[in-house]
């Protein structure tokens, strides 16, 4: 059995490190902040006191950081501890340039580095139920599956290494967009004169019923969803970057920036 290492052990790492270790396999972990690891403290997770002394030890190593500059950090030092023939995969939702810089650093010292994003939050990773967006090479992806089944109930190959964030990015670009359009039916709905729940339940039922629009549903204003949208608002500058603002990628942006503006900026 292999050893693995996780770095990156939030509200989304920490239950997918601790399905990878219900799956049998042997974990090595470090946290930049010591109570990230006392949810652990009674498994049978080993801590490492570095990077260095974490990469010295595993076969593969998953990181769940929050961005591009914790994910560059953590690989400038990963990568050259690595042993050759060993692998990284990047949970983080971050630039695909960025992983495919990363993965060709890598590759020049015999690691492999895919890039793995994720869809579907903590309780979703605790379930084993998680979506993975995969990129890298075929042969690259079918090492790492058998990992991800410990967490994932759907992996997607979707190409080469960046491929999985350019996918996770174009995805949560369409889920803001959405929360906006359903943001404005609703409002529509009031200013008719309809009853709230009665109209609700009607788009439940019909077909344009969405997950962003059940999340609106939910809420009786935007500011409630302010969390969310400082992640989405991120994905949006990211996906643009990426996309060297393609024409499609602008109507998604100013769809979803009317919503996001609205949930940051506390109006209602």
């Amino acid at each position: 059995m292999q050893t693995l290492g996780f770095i990156g052990l939030g509200s989304q790492g920490a239950p997918m490190a601790r399905r990878m270790m219900a799956a049998g396999y042997e974990l090595v972990l470090w946290a930049r902040r010591p109570q990230s690891l006392e949810p652990f403290a009674n498994s049978a997770a080993q801590y490492a006191e570095d990077i260095n002394a974490l990469a010295q030890q595993v076969d593969y190593c998953g990181l769940c950081v929050v961005d591009d500059d914790g994910v560059r950090e953590i690989c400038e030092q990963l990568i050259p501890a690595m042993r050759p023939g060993t692998c990284i995969v990047v949970h983080s939702t971050v630039t695909p340039a960025l992983c495919q810089e990363l993965a060709g650093t890598a590759q020049a010292r015999g690691v492999t580095l895919l890039d793995a994003p994720v869809s579907g939050g903590g309780t979703a990773a605790a379930a084993g139920t998680l979506t993975v967006m995969l990129g890298g090479t075929e042969a690259a992806v079918e090492r790492v599956r058998p990992i991800q089944q410990a967490f994932s109930n759907d992996i997607i190959h979707l190409g080469a290494v960046g491929s999985g964030q350019q996918a996770k990015l174009v995805n949560n670009n369409l889920m803001a967009a959405n929360l906006a359009l359903a943001h404005h039916a609703l409002q529509l709905a009031d200013a008719l004169g309809m009853a709230r729940e009665e109209f609700i339940r009607l788009v439940q039922g019909s077909s344009g019923r969405s997950f962003a629009f059940e999340v609106c549903a939910r809420m009786t204003t935007p500011t409630e969803f302010q969390h969310g949208a400082n992640l989405l608002a991120k994905d949006v500058r990211l996906l643009g970057e990426s996309s060297n603002d393609h024409v499609s990628y602008a109507t998604l942006r100013d769809v979803a920036n009317g919503f996001l503006q609205l949930a940051l900026h506390h109006e209602t």
